[in-house]
């Protein structure tokens, strides 16, 4: 599979990105026997000598990461089903939070809230590398939390801003984004929990369809359907009209900083559709993400499309941020159209370097899906230098 991958994803190119993409792909092959031999062994191990829980992550999003090592490799969907499925992956997730709470006492980065007319948004940094956030409205002293993932990292942000929590927001069921429904919506008896139906929310108490609106003091969030990294995926977007400010995308797993999320539960198509419901919003909407990904995502953006400056720019100003540990959102839209290689697989030079040209039926949409599909596949075998 990797060589039909890289046979495609060279056609057109020069020999500089040839040689890019092809130690990608080199490097995935040369560690497959390695792989091999580890779920051998792993299959002749007995629970009790297993020392790293590391080994059982559902995905790269879950736990603090390793230069090379994708733990969801090794397990692959029959751990990712009993991570989303049974009880099995909350008693994970409640390891991720111990261990999180213990390396990370004050956070894996240093946020900065942006106040707008009357209008507040606290990113949190919970777990090894996940955002939660609250929003709030600061004259009515009414808060929404998003995705609050470490219950006692929110309900001090709550306490120390002094607010109501009256509504919680999540974007999908996966734990890193919902674990702290429980805690939270105990504590705040009139806190309700949002989210899609479609899921299985855990404690939801209102679900939500596309374009469904919520009201909280003077914010207006509108709910939008982005399946694909879940089949009820949901992100956010807060009206700036009513506080005159720009509008806000609470983007949970489908959009990050110069990546997106891998693709768990639906196709390519779904997720290009997804992604192109966030094409359609306005170039000055903030984009605030579920993860601190944006150093390895520019990476990743920089072996596909080298030539292009403004990945650069933001590479250098990304790397700043990363040495002082400080986060990198919001990033904007208009930004994230510059560089964000999963947002343009309608541009030429991609299409040039790894596109498989037109669908058997000259469909564009069916072309561009094939190449999204191609981008998560070199992203997932990408390492970061």
């Amino acid at each position: 599979m990797a060589a039909v991958v890289a046979a495609t994803a060279l056609k057109g190119r020069g020999a500089r990105n040839a040689r890019v993409l092809r130690g990608i792909l080199s490097g995935a092959t040369a560690n497959k026997a390695s792989q091999n031999r580890t779920r051998a062994l792993q299959s002749h191990s007995s629970p009790e000598c297993k020392e790293e829980p590391e080994s059982l992550s559902p995905e790269l999003e879950y736990i603090p990461r390793k230069r090379g090592k994708n733990p969801m490799k090794a397990v692959g969907l029959a751990w990712y089903s009993l991570y989303t499925r049974t009880w099995l992956g909350y008693l994970f997730y409640r390891q991720q939070l111990r261990r999180a709470r213990n390396r990370y006492p004050k956070g894996h980065s240093r946020t900065q809230a942006r106040l707008f007319n009357g209008v507040k948004v606290l990113p949190i940094p919970v777990l090894s590398d996940n955002y939660s956030y609250l929003i709030i409205d600061t004259q009515a002293r009414l808060a929404v939390a998003v995705d609050p993932s470490d219950p006692q990292a929110v309900q001090a942000s709550i306490e120390k801003e002094g607010v109501n929590l009256v509504a919680i927001l999540c974007t999908h069921k996966h734990w890193d984004h919902s674990g702290g429904n429980r805690d939270l919506s105990r504590r705040h008896q009139d806190c309700r929990v949002y989210g899609s139906p479609q899921d299985g929310i855990p404690y939801l108490t209102h679900p939500l369809c596309h374009q469904d609106v919520v009201s909280v003091g003077r914010l207006q969030i509108r709910a939008l359907a982005t399946p694909g990294h879940t089949q009820g995926h949901l992100v956010y977007l807060l009206d700036g009209e009513p506080y005159k400010g720009p509008s806000c995308l609470f983007s949970g797993d489908l959009l990050f900083l110069s990546g997106c999320g891998r693709t768990f539960e639906g196709t390519a198509e779904t997720m290009l559709s997804s992604l192109d419901t966030v094409l359609g919003l306005g170039d000055d909407t903030l984009l605030w993400p579920g993860h601190e990904y944006a150093e390895e995502n520019l990476g990743f953006a920089g072996v596909v499309e080298p030539e292009n400056l403004a990945r650069e720019r933001k590479m250098q100003w990304v790397q700043r941020q990363r040495m002082e540990r400080k986060s990198t959102c919001p990033s904007t839209l208009g930004e994230e159209r510059s560089y964000n290689p999963f947002l343009r697989t309608h541009c030429l030079v991609l299409q040039e370097a790894l596109g498989p040209g037109p669908g058997p039926t000259g469909d564009d949409d069916y072309s561009r899906a094939q190449l999204l599909e191609k981008l998560r596949q070199l992203k997932d075998l990408h390492k970061s230098k």
